[in-house]
C-alpha cells in the first residue's frame, strides 16, 4: 500500500525537523515546504536538511511581497495590537504559509498538510482555520500536539536518530523570525519571573551599550502607509530591511515601517499567492539542484 503523501510547513528548527522523522515512522510521504518571509536563514541548507532528515522532496519559495503587501500594511493601517500591547509580527505571516501550502500540495496529489505548532498557542489555530477554509477536504495534521514530547525529549530524539538541529539542552530557544518581526521563546523565557539573558537578542540592544546620541530615522506616510525612508523612496522589501542596521547598532528615535508599491494595489489575493508558490524551487534526492516549479495547466 502506498504511502500516503503530506505537505509539512518546514522551518528548519528542532520541532519540524523532527516532525518530518516522526511522520515518516507514522507511514507518511513527507514533502517539506519552506516559506522565505524575511529572515535571515540559509534556505539552501535548510532545504538539503529536509532532504537529509527524510523528506522525499523540498520545496522553497519567496513569500516577501505578498506578506508585506497582504498582511502587514493592513495590519499597520488598523494599528492591530494584539491584546492591546503586542505588535503582531510573526503571527501575520501563518495564513499566507497555509495558503501557499495548501496549493503545493493540490499539486503535489497531497492528502493532508502538517504544521509544527504546538496545542498551546494561537499559531496552530491560524494554520488549521487558513487550511480549513481553503482546502476544506484537506486532513490537518500536528505532530507536536500528538507526540507527547516536550522540548528535552524531542532534543533527545534528534541526538538518537542523528537529526541535525540547531537547538541544544544548552540553548533550547524556539526563534521565529520574518521581515516585520522576531519571537524567542522556550527554555528560561519560560519562567516570567526570569530575566531574559542577553543571548536570545539580536535586533535590539542592551540601551546600556547604546550611543549616547540617538539616530533619527525619518518616515514618510501617505494613506496610512510608510512610502519613503529618509527622503527617498523605495521598494517594501528594501524599506524594511535597513532597520535591522538600526535596531542592532543604534537607538532610533522612531522606527520606521515600509511601504507597499502602487502597482500592487488591487491584486486579488489568489493572484499574488499563486505568483508566489509558482515560483517556488523544488529539490528532491535525485535532484539536488533546486529547480522551478512549473505552472499548472
Amino acid at each position: 500500500m502506498p504511502s500516503k503523501k503530506l505537505v509539512l510547513a518546514y522551518s528548519g528548527g528542532l520541532d519540524t525537523s523532527v516532525a518530518i522523522r516522526w511522520l515518516k515512522d507514522q507511514g507518511w510521504d513527507v514533502i517539506a515546504f519552506t516559506v522565505d518571509l524575511g529572515e535571515k536563514k540559509d534556505l539552501d541548507a535548510i532545504q538539503a536538511r529536509a532532504l537529509k532528515t527524510g523528506a522525499s522532496a523540498a520545496y522553497v519559495a519567496d513569500g516577501r511581497a505578498p506578506f508585506l503587501q497582504l498582511f502587514v500594511w493592513p495590519s499597520l493601517q488598523a494599528g492591530a495590537v494584539y491584546e492591546k500591547e503586542y505588535p503582531l509580527a510573526t503571527a501575520l505571516g501563518r495564513p499566507l504559509i497555509a495558503a501557499m501550502m495548501v496549493e503545493v500540495a493540490r499539486r503535489e496529489g497531497a492528502d493532508a498538510v502538517a504544521h509544527g505548532c504546538t496545542g498551546k498557542g494561537n499559531d496552530q489555530v491560524r494554520f488549521d482555520v487558513a487550511t480549513a477554509a481553503l482546502a476544506p477536504e484537506m486532513q490537518v495534521v500536528a505532530p507536536v500536539r500528538e507526540w507527547g514530547m516536550n522540548r528535552d525529549d524531542e532534543i533527545e530524539y534528534a541526538t538518537k536518530h542523528g537529526i541535525e538541529v540547531p537547538a541544544t539542552v544548552h540553548s533550547p530557544y524556539s526563534t521565529d523570525e520574518n521581515l516585520w518581526g522576531r519571537s524567542i521563546e522556550a527554555g528560561v523565557l519560560e519562567d516570567p519571573w526570569a530575566e531574559p539573558p542577553k543571548d536570545v537578542y539580536a535586533w535590539t540592544r542592551d540601551p546600556r551599550d547604546c550611543p549616547e546620541e540617538p539616530t533619527y530615522v525619518e518616515v514618510r506616510f501617505k494613506e496610512g502607509l510608510p512610502v519613503a525612508l529618509d527622503g527617498k523612496a523605495t521598494t517594501a522589501i528594501e524599506l524594511v530591511r535597513p532597520t535591522r542596521r538600526w535596531r542592532t547598532s543604534r537607538s532610533p528615535k522612531r522606527s520606521p515601517g515600509s511601504r507597499t508599491s502602487s502597482a500592487s494595489r488591487g491584486r486579488r489575493w489568489s493572484t499574488t499567492v499563486c505568483g508566489s508558490a509558482r515560483s517556488a524551487t523544488r529539490c528532491t534526492h535525485s535532484s539536488p539542484k533546486r529547480s522551478a516549479m512549473s505552472p499548472e495547466t
